[in-house]
């Protein structure tokens, strides 16, 4: 992918956080506080830092901001123009890391406000109450965070550029599965998820973007086989299923392929052409201005004229985070429409205890003039 300056880099950064204190301004929030911690997990802050993990992101209206690490070290090699401050120097405690971040900053308003995540629990709300004497502190939904979470699932340049990359090697990956069937030398589920956590760090990507699912005949019919993979035969006569994702820079790519080994019985080949079918259906309607829920539609309509139905939603955007907004399904108000820069799943499936399951899953670039499918899944039949 495109080599990123500093300076590039720098501003990417700048635009979001000078996005999200218009949102701060117009809402008078005074400061908003972003936890990324063992117990509560929240990929805002590397969005706006570029600090991949650990730490408290604090930000105030008047366009100070800090970031507060766990590993200032990993700090300082990774973060994008902010100050570092020593998680040490608060003695490693969250609330008088706020308390006293907050106090530098030095803000005046008539009414000071602070919104914390909504995910804190009450118990902790109530300590940041106790501490932040003459506070106002928010803790709800349709929050400065929420805005957050609608501001990620529309993708920048470098977002894009990154998931495409992440897809790309992800399709690498995908070639040597296929090749490794071929020639014999996949032979087990423990073979090809180990074989994807091999390839994806030589590739120069983080990890897996979730826990490889690799499913063999007689557990495909579940849709997140469990354990996700085990020592049996895969693939086997019949039908097995591999989903995974790879993660570059933070942003993760999603995909599932089906491996039909025959000879197949007619109603597993009705499986399959169904899942193509729907498929094929639903990636018109992935462009933007379209209802999201339209797609969703378009792929059950193929499965209830069958007398089937697909036991989870069409597809979910995807980014610093698996599963991100929005997901692809008709529950969704007539005015969800998708928006150019959204990356999207279509991952059409079907599961039977006794014919086993087909799932087909592609990652999906929304674009002004429709859309670009981004990886290259596909039923492998051999």
């Amino acid at each position: 992918m495109k080599e990123y300056t500093k300076e590039e880099l720098k501003k990417i950064y700048s635009a979001r956080r000078e996005k999200l204190l218009a949102y701060m301004t117009e809402n008078s929030i005074t400061a908003a506080v972003f936890e990324d911690c063992e117990e509560r997990r929240n990929p805002a802050v590397r969005y706006f830092t570029g600090h991949p993990t650990d730490a408290l992101f604090i930000i105030a209206q008047n366009g100070k901001c800090a970031l507060i690490p766990w590993d200032e070290n990993l700090a300082k090699e990774r973060a994008v123009d902010i100050e570092i401050l020593p998680y040490n120097k608060y003695e490693r405690r969250n609330i008088r890391a706020v308390k006293e971040v907050l106090k530098s900053f030095r803000l005046k308003s008539k009414r000071l406000k602070v919104e914390i995540p909504p995910s804190t629990p009450y118990p902790l709300f109530l300590q940041y109450v106790d501490a932040l004497e003459g506070w106002d502190v928010l803790c709800r939904e349709n929050s400065t965070h929420d805005f957050v979470v609608d501001m990620r699932c529309t993708k920048d340049e470098y977002e894009i550029e990154c998931t495409k990359e992440a897809c790309r090697v992800g399709d690498w990956i995908i070639s040597e599965i296929e090749r490794g069937i071929r020639e014999n030398w996949l032979q087990k589920e423990s073979d090809v998820a180990l074989l994807i956590e091999s390839e994806l760090r030589k590739c120069g990507c983080e990890r897996t973007g979730f826990d490889t699912l690799a499913a063999g005949p007689a557990r495909s019919y579940a849709i997140h086989a469990f354990p996700g993979y085990t020592n049996a035969p895969w693939p086997a006569q019949g039908l097995s299923i591999l989903d995974f994702g790879v993660v570059y820079e933070g942003y993760t790519s999603d995909t599932t392929l089906t491996v039909a080994k025959g000879p197949l019985n007619a109603k597993q080949e009705e499986l399959i052409s169904l899942v193509e079918k729907a498929a094929e259906q639903a990636l018109p309607l992935y462009k933007a201005g379209s209802p999201i829920k339209k797609a969703a539609e378009a792929a059950d309509l193929v499965f209830s004229k069958a007398k089937r139905s697909m036991p989870h939603t069409l597809g979910h955007g995807i980014g610093l985070e698996i599963h991100e907004f929005p997901r692809v399904t008709p529950k969704h108000p007539d005015d969800l429409l998708f928006k150019p820069g959204m990356i999207v799943t279509l991952e059409p499936g079907l599961y039977d205890p006794e014919l086993g399951g087909v799932r087909l899953e592609n990652d999906v670039l929304i674009t002004e003039e429709g859309n670009e499918v981004i990886t290259h899944s596909k039923i492998i039949r051999i």
